[in-house]
């Protein structure tokens, strides 16, 4: 924490909770993402597309579909199924950017807060 009760997300490291992955919402992809993505999990990109992403609201690109829980379709009991390759936003979380009370659910927020 700073001197203004703010976490310094300088010093942010996942311990791997998967809780940001729980909450739904796009996960925008990248124009090089699907591509990558696909190739990790040995499918061809169209298939990665039709079957794990939708077209955004505004049209603008494509996010990766949420499961029936809301939670990312590629968290499962061990983690994240890409984390090799992981989409940008999920990387950049949440020091580049975060949603509304993601200190609350965070493992590593919620250990920093109580130090």
């Amino acid at each position: 924490m700073t001197k203004n009760n703010t976490l310094d997300l300088t010093r942010f490291k996942c311990l791997g909770c998967g809780a940001c992955c729980r909450q739904s919402g796009y996960v925008r992809l990248g124009t090089k993402e699907p591509d990558i993505i696909a190739d990790f999990l040995n499918m061809d990109v169209r298939d990665f597309i039709e079957t794990f992403t939708c077209l955004t609201r505004d049209r603008n690109g494509l996010s990766i579909i949420d499961a029936p829980d809301g939670a990312c379709i590629f968290l499962d009991s061990n983690g994240c199924r890409i984390n090799p390759v992981k989409p940008a936003q999920c990387r950049d979380f949440p020091v580049k950017w975060r949603f509304s009370g993601f200190e609350q659910i965070c493992q590593w927020a919620r250990q920093v807060v109580t130090e």
